[in-house]
């Protein structure tokens, strides 16, 4: 769809609903910004927040027989 095309379309819509375009149009303006917005990660922002305990590789009791 062209922007005239578009246009067109809207300047014969009744005011109440260029209205309503308006708000829409905003709208999807605000969420396109928002989705930039995105922080990059920092390395090492996780850091002490997971607790590994110190057997963590050792062998299961479950499966002592198979080995």
């Amino acid at each position: 769809m062209s922007n005239l095309t578009l246009y067109n379309q809207i300047s014969t819509l009744p005011n109440e609903l260029k209205k309503e375009v308006a708000d829409f149009v905003a709208f999807l303006k605000n969420k396109a910004t928002k989705a930039k917005k995105i922080k990059e990660r920092k390395f090492g922002y996780a850091k002490g927040f997971f607790k590994i305990s110190a057997d963590f590789d050792e062998p299961l009791e479950d499966f002592k027989e198979y080995m």
